[in-house]
C-alpha cells in the first residue's frame, strides 16, 4: 500500500497527472456521504429541536417565551450550521473518486487537504462487501480490501451501489488472482475491463439455533456462570448483598456480548468460488467476504470442553492485511472461516483452504490431528508415536509438566503444510502451509531443561492463530527446527507469484534429516 498526495507522480497519480486527465475516475453513490454522516445529522436536529418538540408535546408555543425574540436568530444558527454540515457532506462526495486502472486501484479524497491511496491488484489479500443496516435500506454498500502489510491504510470505498460493489469486487479479484493474466493491458490512464462475477457453490451454512446453542455454551458463558455462584455462596455465607450487585453489570455485558455475535455470525454461509472462499454473515448489518485460499498465512480448528457433547468446533485464520482486529472492531469476525460445525463441516473447510494437502490421506491425518490421542504405552526414541495419523507426540517424561496433555501435544508434517495439535479439554489443531512460515524459535525455560524439553514457536502475520509446538522432546524440536526451515525454503522457492490461481512446481522431497523418520542428532 502506497499512501501519496494527490498528483505526485506516478502512473496514473490524479486527476490531471501524467496526461491521463479524468479517464477512468468515478464517484461513489451521491447518498454516500448521508448514509456515513446520519448520526452527525441526527444530533443536530436533537440538540436544536428537542425542547421545541418537547414543549409542542405538551400543547405548549414552539419557542420559550424568553426566547421568543431571539427566535429567529435561532433559526438562522441551525439552519446555517445545519447547511454547512449539507455543504460538508456534499464536498465530501464531490472530492472523493476511484480508479482501477494499470494495475492499481487508487482512491483520492480531500477538499482543503489532499490525500490518494493507491493499492497493487496482486497485492490484495482479501476483499469484503459490507451492508450496514442503512445502507441496506438504500441499496447501497461498502467495498473494503485488505492489501499486505496495510495496516490502518486498507481501501474502503463507501458507498457504491450493490451491483456496482460486486462488479467492481469481481474486477479486483480477477487481476489479483491472476485470472485476468490472458486479457489484453488497457492502453495507459484507460480503467481496467471489468470482469464478470466468478459462479459459487455453497458448502455449508450455520443453522441459528446452533449458533446460538454454540454462543450459551462458549467460553464466557463457563466463567460468568462460576463467577454467579461464586457470588451467590460469598453473598449466603457473608450475608453480604453486595457481592450480588455485581451480577447486575456481568449479565448486561454478557447479553451485549451474546447479541454482538449472534448478529455477526447470523445467516453464516461459506460457498467456494474461483476467485476464493467466499463467507455471507450478518443479521443487521450483512458483510460478504473473500478469502482467497492462497493468501491465509495459519488456521486454528479449536473445540471448548462443552461443544465436544455435541461435536462442534471453530476456525480461526489469519491473513496478511486483516490483523488482529481492524478499526471497526470487526477482526473476530472477519478472521473466522466457520463460527461452529460439525467436524465435516471443518474438514471440508480444511479441503478449500488447502486444495493440496500433501497426504494421500488427509481426512484421517486431519482427523487425527483434530480428535486424535496417542497411546499411553508407545513411545518413540523421545517422542509418543500415534499410529492413527503419524504425530510425533510428547516424551513420557512430560507427563509430570503436562499430566493431561502430553499425549495430545504433537506435530506432523506434510508435503504442503506443518500441522500441530495440542489441548486435551481445549482442543486445538493449527495448520502452517509451508511456504507462510516467515521465521521459527525454540524456547526453553528452566523446567524444560531439566526435562529436555522444548517449545517450537513459528511467526506468521498477526492474527488469531499463533502457532506453537508445545513440549516437545528437545531432539525432535531441534530436528523439526532445520527440517522447517528447509521445507519453508523450498516452498517459497517454487511459489513465485503472488497470484494464488497460478499453478506451484510439484511438491520436493522432505529434507533428509524430517524428525518424523527418526531423531535429529546434531
Amino acid at each position: 500500500m502506497a499512501l501519496t498526495p494527490e498528483g505526485a507522480g506516478g502512473p496514473g497519480a490524479g486527476p490531471g497527472a501524467g496526461g491521463t486527465g479524468d479517464a477512468g475516475w468515478l464517484r461513489v453513490h451521491p447518498a454516500s456521504p448521508f448514509v456515513r454522516g446520519w448520526v452527525a445529522l441526527a444530533a443536530l436536529l436533537f440538540f436544536f429541536g428537542r425542547d421545541s418538540f418537547e414543549r409542542l408535546l405538551q400543547g405548549g408555543p414552539l419557542f420559550d417565551e424568553r426566547l421568543a425574540g431571539r427566535a429567529p436568530w435561532l433559526l438562522l444558527g441551525g439552519g446555517t450550521l445545519l447547511l454547512l454540515t449539507v455543504l460538508g457532506f456534499v464536498l465530501s462526495w464531490y472530492f472523493t473518486r476511484y480508479q482501477v486502472a494499470g494495475g492499481y486501484v487508487r482512491v483520492n479524497t480531500g477538499f482543503l487537504f489532499k490525500q490518494q491511496r493507491q493499492a497493487r491488484l496482486d497485492r490484495v489479500q482479501a476483499i469484503d462487501v459490507v451492508q450496514p443496516f442503512l445502507a441496506r435500506i438504500f441499496g447501497l454498500a461498502e467495498l473494503r480490501f485488505d492489501v499486505a502489510d496495510a495496516g490502518q491504510s486498507a481501501v474502503h470505498l463507501a458507498y457504491l451501489r450493490a451491483d456496482e460493489a460486486r462488479q467492481l469486487r469481481a474486477t479486483i479479484l480477477a487481476h489479483a488472482s491472476g485470472a485476468a493474466d490472458g486479457t489484453p493491458a488497457p492502453e495507459p490512464g484507460q480503467p481496467e475491463t471489468a470482469a464478470v462475477e466468478a459462479p459459487e457453490q455453497v458448502v455449508l451454512t450455520v443453522p441459528p439455533p446452533r449458533l446460538a446453542g454454540s454462543l450459551l455454551l462458549s467460553e464466557q458463558s463457563v466463567v460468568i456462570l462460576a463467577g454467579g455462584i461464586a457470588s451467590v455462596l460469598l453473598s449466603a455465607v457473608t450475608e453480604n448483598r453486595n457481592f450480588a450487585v455485581f451480577l447486575i453489570p456481568a449479565a448486561i455485558g454478557l447479553v451485549a456480548s451474546y447479541w454482538s455475535s449472534f448478529n455477526k455470525g447470523y445467516n453464516f454461509t461459506a460457498a467456494v468460488s474461483p476467485d476464493g472462499i467466499r463467507l455471507r454473515y450478518g443479521l443487521l448489518d450483512t458483510q460478504a467476504q473473500t478469502v482467497p485460499p492462497g493468501r491465509i498465512q495459519a488456521l486454528k480448528v479449536s473445540q471448548p470442553p462443552l461443544w465436544r457433547m455435541f461435536g462442534w468446533y471453530r476456525i480461526q485464520v489469519n491473513v496478511a492485511g486483516y490483523g488482529l482486529a481492524d478499526s471497526a472492531g470487526e477482526g473476530s469476525a472477519r478472521t473466522t472461516l466457520l463460527p461452529v460445525g460439525s467436524l465435516a463441516d471443518v474438514l471440508e473447510i480444511l479441503s478449500l483452504v488447502l486444495p493440496d494437502p500433501g497426504t494421500p490421506d488427509p481426512a484421517g491425518v486431519f482427523t487425527a490431528g483434530i480428535t486424535g490421542i496417542a497411546d499411553a504405552t508407545a513411545e518413540g526414541s523421545g517422542g509418543g508415536q500415534d499410529t492413527d495419523g503419524g504425530f510425533v507426540t510428547s516424551p513420557r517424561r512430560a507427563r509430570l509438566l503436562a499430566p493431561l496433555g502430553w499425549r495430545r501435544n504433537g506435530f506432523t508434517a506434510t508435503e504442503t503444510a506443518l500441522l500441530l495439535r495440542s489441548g486435551r479439554w481445549w482442543r486445538s489443531f493449527v495448520v502452517v502451509p509451508h511456504q507462510r512460515t516467515q521465521s521459527l524459535a525454540l524456547q526453553q525455560g528452566p523446567l524444560a531443561r531439566r526435562f529436555r524439553l522444548a517449545d517450537l514457536v513459528l511467526h506468521t502475520t498477526a492474527g488469531p492463530v499463533a502457532p506453537r509446538l508445545i513440549q516437545a522432546g528437545l531432539d525432535e524440536a531441534r530436528a523439526l527446527l532445520d527440517a522447517q526451515s528447509a521445507r519453508a525454503r523450498a516452498a517459497r522457492k517454487r511459489q513465485k507469484s503472488e497470484h494464488w490461481m497460478e499453478p506451484a512446481a510439484s511438491p520436493a522431497a522432505p529434507p533428509a534429516d524430517d524428525p518424523q523418520e527418526g531423531p535429529h542428532h546434531g
